[in-house]
This record gives C-alpha cells, structure tokens and sequence, in this order.
C-alpha cells in the first residue's frame, strides 16, 4: 500500500519528490502519445527505405496498437496484484529497449515486432502509472490536479509528436524511432529513486489465469478484427467470423469473471452508472477525436498540398490549448465536477466538428480551421482529465489497476474501432477519378460520422446530470470484499 501524505507537507503542498514522482509518471504517459503520432509522418520514408508495400506499413502503426489494446486489462490487473512500481519500472525498461532496437533494425517485420513490443509495454505502464497516481494522491483535489496534470502530458505528446516528427523526419525516419528510447532511461533512472514502492495485494484466491488468457485473447482479436476489416472487408467471412469468436470469448470471460475468486475484472464495478459513463465517454470521446485528426491530416497533406510540419503546426494550438490548461482543470473539476465538464467538453467538440464541415478547397484558416482546433482543444482540455477522474473516484485502492486497465482499453478499442469505421465510410465514397472536389466530398461522410460519434458521448454524458442540483458530481464505484463475496454466492 501507499500513504497519500507521506511526501507531502503538513499544509498539503506537493514537495520535490511528490512532483519528482508526477513527473517521471508524466514522462511515460507523454511518450506513449508522441509514439503513437510521431510514426505516422514517417511512414512514407520507412516505406522507401525498407521497401515495404502500404499494407505492410499500416502494420508500424497497427502492431503498436494491437499490443497496446490487447494487454491493457491484463496490465491492469498485473500492476494490483505484483506491485504497481515494478510493473511500471520493468515495462518502461522495455519501452526503452523496444525504442532503440525499433530505431536500428534493417528488416520490416523485425520494425513491426518492435512496434508489437513497445504497444505491449505500453499496455503495463499505462494502468501502472494511473493506478500509481491514483493511490499516491488522496481523493479529491490533490488528485484532480495530479490526474490533469498528467492526461494534459498525453495531449501534449500527441501534439509534439506531430512537430517533431516533421522535423526528424526531414534528417531520417530511424530518429523519430530513437527519440523515446534516451527520454524512457531517464524516466527509468529517475523512478528507480522516486516512485513509491507498494505491496503486492494479498492474493487469497490465487490468480486468475483463465480470465486473463480469454480477456487478453477477446481484447487482441478485437483489435486485430477492427484493424484488419477495411482491408478484407467489412461484411466478409473473415471479418464476420471473427467478430463472432470475439463475442464468443467475451461471453466466456463474463461467466469466468463471476465465478472467480480473484478476477481480472471485477464485474460489479460496472454496476456504478457514473463508472459506465466514464467508460463510453472514453471511446466516444477517443474514437470522435482519431477519426477527425485522421481525416483532418490527410485533407491538409493531400488536398491542400500542405507539409508534414504544417499540417503539424496546424494542430499545434489544440495541443498548446491542453497544455496550458493542465495546472488549472483539477481546480475547475473540484468547483464543478466530473459530470457538467464532460458535457461541456463534448459540446464544444461537437461544435468543433460542425464547424469543420465547413471546408472547402481554399479554406480561410482563421475562419474555419483555428476556430475548429481552439474548440476541439477546449473540449480536450475539458473531457479527458474528467473522465480519468471520473472512473477512477469512489473505487479502492486494490482495484485501482484494474480500472485503469479499463479506461484504456476503453480509450484504444475506441480509437481503433471508430478510426476503422471512419475510414470504411470515406473509401465507399472514394470516387472513381481523383479530382478534388470529389476526394473533398468523399470526406464528408467521414466528418458526419465523426460528428455522430461525439453527438452520442454528448448524449451519454448528459444522462449524468439528471436529477442533479446544485453540488459536484459525487463518483462512487466501491468495490468491497464484501460485495465482491456477494457476487461470488449469488453467482449461478
């Protein structure tokens, strides 16, 4: 276990080591987004200097996904049950090497398992690290500043990871490899000494290697299906079947969850109406924002004839927004609550989106585009920390893992699953011959659906404001051993 206060001062002021810890916890987070979007400008040098074909370069991009969502609820479960610190020290070591080897190899299937690699230590770190925040910062504004602070860092790394991979790009694409690899041995080096140690949860029931070979397995041909079917097909054989294995696994792993002892995911924490909420916000939220960057990106590169770098620096003040705004949203969660931040945040993204239908071939930038990305980052900067704080409120200490893990999933499984949709909707309206009103109107259809996507988080989230007045939203997701006991009994 961890004391709350034990590094802080008698005034409630964080001292050195406590930020010392924020930080090297923010460190991991703000790579693990620049990793995500540093390698997608670089795609067309990798692909010439390997000689690979595009459906082997979509795997860079996919493996890194598919070890990161597939794992996060085995990471999850694995920092409660073996110790928050040395699950996150151990999978950041990895990231390092993973991100060296990724920066010197010759061969693109050596690239894609290094890509696998560093998704799967992602998977540890990321739960590690929250739950770690989580169970070193006391409820309540402490941790509502921590928890800003440190989603905002995610923001951030996805934004800088766009600058900078138009820049080391330009020199060579093994730099934008290399990058994380000196960052993740500093943050080592420095956690070794810093991040509170804790103790193994006491495990009575032993450990349940069921649930996690069925959910780690659902999770993988989630993801794996998602990401393969704009390429096979949407309505094939293939994807239909797998589609139909993963159902079948995660009905299995239901009925394992409830008749375990020690389970993976504890199926009561779902009963919690705010916990939901936080969830589907997740991968509305998540989905919404990747399918508009996505489409964003290839509009600017493609149609407008922009540069990597200015097409990055185009997103730059969404990201700078967040960036910002990271010291002050816990103030504004503590004054507020989760509830009314997360439909203010998904409002204004909606509207960000309805703007940018807006586009044409010559697009006035400080008519649809700034004005498009100063929303988009409010609602960033407004919805993310809320919902960490969210799920994570109201749940014990033990179980903070878990719900971590879960809130990731819910954030990758979004951003795969919708980017996929996304793209299906914009190739069925690609046209026949390349001319550019037509492609500009091919991606119409992409923009609504991402509109809808967001339109559905908003209406999710309003459900939590019903019957209140007055005060901040309250988050209760207890998980008791007795009520984990009664599920057990009850269980048929």
């Amino acid at each position: 276990m961890t004391s709350p206060l034990t590094t802080s001062t008698p005034e409630g002021r964080w001292t050195p080591r406590l930020w010392g810890t924020l930080l090297v916890l923010c460190a991991a987070m703000f790579l693990d987004a620049l990793d995500v979007s540093m390698v997608g400008v670089a795609l067309p040098s990798i692909g010439a200097d390997l000689g690979l074909s595009t459906s082997s370069l979509q795997w860079i991009v996919s493996g890194y996904i598919l070890g990161y969502g597939g794992l996060l609820l085995l990471g999850g479960r694995a920092a409660d049950l073996l110790g928050r610190r040395q699950v996150f020290l151990v999978a950041l070591g990895v990231f390092a090497v993973a991100s060296l080897l990724g920066g010197l190899v010759d061969s693109g299937p050596l690239l894609i398992a290094s890509r696998f690699v560093k998704g799967l230590s992602a998977a540890f770190t990321a739960p590690a690290g929250l739950s770690i925040i989580t169970t070193t910062f006391p409820e309540g504004p402490l941790r509502n500043r921590a928890l800003s602070i440190y989603t905002t860092c995610g923001a951030a790394g996805y934004s800088m990871g766009l600058v900078f991979s138009g820049l080391l790009t330009e020199a060579s694409w093994r730099l934008t490899m290399l990058l994380p690899a000196p960052i993740a041995l500093i943050a080592l080096v420095v956690g070794m000494r810093l991040l509170p140690r804790t103790q193994r949860e006491r495990n009575r029931g032993g450990y349940d290697i069921p649930g996690a070979v069925l959910g780690t397995g659902s999770m993988l041909l989630l993801v794996f299906t998602v990401v393969q079917a704009p390429e096979v097909g949407w309505g094939s054989g293939r994807t239909v079947v797998s589609f139909a294995a993963v159902v079948l696994l995660l009905a299995v792993f239901v009925a394992v969850e409830r008749r375990s002892a020690s389970p993976l995911i504890r199926l009561g924490v779902l009963r919690s109406g705010p916990q939901v909420r936080a969830q589907l916000g997740a991968l509305t939220f998540v989905g919404s924002y990747i399918g508009f960057q996505f489409l964003v990106t290839l509009y600017m590169q493609q149609l407008l004839g922009w540069s990597a770098l200015h097409t990055a620096l185009a997103f730059l003040p969404a990201g700078a927004l967040v960036a910002l705004s990271a010291t002050k949203v816990g103030a504004v969660i503590d004054r507020f609550g989760t509830a009314r931040l997360i439909v203010l945040g998904f409002a204004l993204m909606v509207a960000g989106y309805v703007l940018f239908l807006r586009i044409d071939l010559d697009p006035g930038y400080a008519a649809v585009i700034l004005p498009t990305m100063l929303l988009v980052g409010s609602g960033f900067a407004l919805t993310f920390p809320s919902l960490n704080v969210q799920a994570t409120n109201g749940v014990d200490e033990h179980e903070q893992g878990m719900v971590s893990g879960l809130l990731n999933t819910s954030v990758q499984v979004g951003g795969a699953l919708f980017l996929a949709v996304v793209t299906a909707v914009v190739t069925a309206h690609a046209p026949a011959q390349a001319d550019p009103q037509a492609v500009l109107d091919s991606y119409r259809p992409g923009l609504v659906v991402v509109t809808g996507i967001a339109v559905a988080g908003l209406l999710i989230s309003l459900s939590g404001l019903r019957g209140r007045r007055g005060g901040p939203s309250v988050v209760v997701a207890k998980s008791t051993s007795r009520e984990a006991e009664t599920e057990r009994v009850g269980a048929p």
